[in-house]
């Protein structure tokens, strides 16, 4: 498993969006959840700006993530929302998260029109959230296309240019009120050992859980800088 996406919820429209950040496209359009999202490619992962286009459509939805959008943008305003790590068999990840006596989502189906049209399709894998006010799970994709050959899809487009693709994620802070215990959930649902008191390691970008009073349970920051 890898680190797939980072997910900033916004009010802006993906327009907006890819004029305010160098690099920046818009994607394109969840059609059954009522959104649609700018996207920012770099080495190792991308940043998704996610909002609400059609709210009549995004009030019915009860998708997982768009739940978590339509909370934290009416309790919050903009701010990072959640991130998503990407599986090869997230059919079996399913089967051993509810070993775990965890309640999940099960596997669902997804899909977006980009702007020139294409019709991308992946599946997701949520962990059922009680509060949404605690820092959540991440949640799981599986693309229908290899990693190799969607990146060499979007070079082709020009969605990742050269100066995107010097650009890495290197950290993750993600505040919690509890980070022990949020360290130890996220070592379990990702198969690996923590790297120290505070942090964990999924391959080459560290994940680290932080108590701050004054902030909202979420993740925080995003620590970018250039790639070897």
């Amino acid at each position: 498993m890898k680190l797939d996406h980072v997910v900033w919820f916004t009010e802006r429209t993906p327009e907006v969006v890819a004029k305010q950040y160098p690099g920046a496209v818009v994607g394109g359009r969840h059609e059954h959840w009522g959104t649609y999202n700018a996207l920012l490619y770099l080495q190792n992962a991308y940043i998704e700006w996610l909002a609400i286009e059609n709210t009549d459509v995004a009030d019915f939805s009860s998708h997982p993530l768009v739940e978590l959008l339509k909370h934290d943008l009416a309790t919050y305003g903009e701010g990072w929302g959640t991130l998503c790590i990407s599986t090869d068999n997230i059919q079996l990840l399913n089967k051993n998260l509810e070993r775990m006596g965890m309640h999940t989502s099960g596997v669902l189906d997804a899909s977006r029109l980009t702007s020139s049209g294409t019709l991308k399709k992946w599946k997701m894998l949520f962990v059922n959230e009680k509060d949404l006010t605690d820092l959540p799970a991440p949640f799981f994709i599986q693309w229908e296309e290899s990693e190799q050959n969607r990146r060499l899809s979007l070079r082709t487009e020009g969605v990742i240019t050269k100066n995107s693709d010097a650009e890495r994620i290197l950290e993750c802070g993600l505040v919690t009120k509890d980070p022990k215990q949020a360290l130890e959930r996220w070592c379990r649902i990702l198969g690996v050992q923590p790297e120290d008191k505070e942090s964990l390691m999924l391959n080459d970008i560290r994940l680290r859980f932080i108590e701050n009073p004054k902030e909202r349970n979420r993740m925080h920051t995003v620590v970018t800088g250039q790639a070897e």
